[in-house]
Formats: structure tokens, sequence, C-alpha cells
């Protein structure tokens, strides 16, 4: 990360169990907006993830490395505190947060009137899924392939494969 003060550095946090293809999408999106995106792999025991922190960090980590196009150094970093308080950590300037549907409103409305009163410094930015990945959430994802049912459409090929042998 650069020393300069000028340099604008932001957080797309989640469980990324597993890291979708919309995941990526909003990464690729938010990477044009600062100078630095942290993606912030949180450790979300309460959630009781498919993956390890690690092996969701690591999916992350592969599938950014492949990534075309990004608009700026992109770090990916686990963390288990308060969101904002690894934002600020970190230096974070601002917290970016992926929209798909009314109910994703109703629950990002009430996280950032929280964040925001934890630490009003710290922007929140939403970015709206795009009408390709609207519908596709990790849940679901986890949901079809523990199915048996085919998820190359929404994940990259590492992660389905991992999928894949998570269920077999």
């Amino acid at each position: 990360m650069s020393n300069n003060p000028k340099t604008r550095t932001g957080i797309y946090p989640g469980t990324f169990d597993p890291v979708t293809k919309g995941h990526l999408h909003l990464i690729r999106r938010a990477s044009r907006l600062v100078d630095h995106l942290i993606v912030a792999v949180a450790d979300s025991p309460g959630k009781g993830p498919l993956f390890s922190l690690e092996e969701r960090r690591e999916m992350v980590a592969a599938d950014i490395g492949t990534m075309p196009d990004k608009g700026c150094e992109i770090e990916v970093r686990s963390f288990s505190n308060l969101l904002v308080n690894f934002a600020k950590e970190i230096n974070a300037a601002c917290i970016f947060r992926g929209l798909r549907a009314v109910s994703d409103f109703e629950y990002e409305f009430q996280l950032s009137g929280m964040n925001a009163k934890l630490d009003p410094s710290i922007e929140m930015v939403y970015l709206m899924a795009s009408d390709e990945w609207q519908f596709v959430s990790a849940s679901m994802v986890k949901e079809v392939a523990s199915l048996g049912g085919a998820v190359e459409e929404f994940v990259t090929p590492q992660v389905a494969e991992k999928l894949k042998s998570r269920f077999s």
C-alpha cells in the first residue's frame, strides 16, 4: 500500500462462502473507484461457513489474481473483528457493499446506520448488482452444488471444483 496521504483505500467485505462471479463483478467495479481496494474476508463463524476462513481467502485471492482490467491494487485480507474497527486499522475511506434486491436494502440500511454511529468518518458506498448477477448468492450456489447441480455459470472453475469435491 502506498504511503501517499492522497491514496484512497476502500474495503469490500464479505463472507465469500464461496466467492461468486457476482462478487467478482463488484470487486472489479469497486477497484475503479479507489486507489487501493482491500477485499476483506470475514471470519463469520456464526454463519457456519462451508469453507474455512483460509480456504475462502485463498479462493478470493486466486480469482482476483486472474481478474482482467483491475482498476487498482487489490489486496485480500481476512478479519474477525468489527468491520468499522478493521476499517480504522487500515485507514479506509469507504466500505463497498453490493445490493441485489429490496431485502438487501433493508438490511444494508440498518447496517449503514449502525456503522455511521460507530464511525461517521467512513463512507458506505453501495453498488447495485448488474442484471446478470442480481439473483446469484453464495447461499444459493452452495444449495445447488449440494444437490448435484451445475454451478459453473455462477462461480469460476476453481471454485466450482472446490464445491464439487466438498459435496462429493
